[in-house]
């Protein structure tokens, strides 16, 4: 029994660990993508594109070896937590990565148009978005609750952020008419990094629920 028992544990931490992997592989690819925007740098944004296949082999890798640790070691308790966490995680990093993806279309896109004024608001939403699933990881790899509050409460600073930017560019869409295709995209993007935040929360949702064994969807902030 003592084996067997240092055995599953060995395998929980290689699922951490690949857990781990494709948190950074996702966070490489929200790096990536940001800068490609700020810069209009439409080969750093292909290369984000490029290596979103990394992500989605590391999820179906994720999901089928969390599956066969439940059905053959039917963990209960906190593994039973850790493991069903690890697999709603997989699923919100899978999707930081497609938005990822997503922002760096947009900026190809936006490579090939004249260049925007300064948009300071855009910079600080990619600041927050980023900050946000920095902290979300961390709680993970530490399974530390009050980091994850910390991400929970950041949400709203991207909601607002969301929020204003798309005010301001469709009051230039008004005033600039040929620079609508422009500013759809650059909405486009905002929304990306706004949802890279929704996502980061879930993970932070993810930490408490592991950690404390309650769910707090749609509530962490009040956790």
């Amino acid at each position: 029994m003592i084996k067997k028992e240092t055995h599953f544990h060995q395998q929980v931490d290689e699922l951490k660990i690949m857990i781990l992997q494709m948190a950074a592989y996702v966070e490489r690819a929200v790096d990536m993508a940001t800068r490609a925007l700020l810069e209009r740098n439409a080969e750093l944004a292909e290369r984000v594109i490029e290596s979103d296949a990394q992500i989605n082999q590391l999820e179906n890798d994720i999901d089928e070896f969390s599956l066969r640790l439940l059905v053959r070691d039917q963990p209960v308790a906190r593994d039973l937590r850790f493991i069903t966490g690890c697999r709603r995680a997989v699923i919100d990093l899978e999707r930081a990565g497609d938005e990822a993806v997503n922002i760096a279309e947009k900026t190809i896109y936006l490579s090939k148009l004249s260049q925007t004024p300064h948009n300071p608001m855009l910079e600080e939403l990619v600041a927050t978005a980023k900050d946000m699933l920095r902290v979300a990881v961390e709680a993970i790899q530490e399974e530390n609750v009050e980091k994850a509050t910390d991400v929970c409460r950041m949400d709203y600073k991207a909601d607002d952020l969301n929020v204003r930017i798309l005010k301001k560019t469709m009051d230039d869409m008004v005033t600039e008419v040929t620079g609508v295709r422009r500013a759809v995209n650059t909405i486009l993007a905002a929304r990306s990094l706004e949802r890279i935040g929704d996502l980061s929360t879930n993970l932070g949702e993810t930490v408490i629920f592991i950690v404390k064994g309650v769910s707090v969807k749609h509530n962490c902030q009040r956790f």
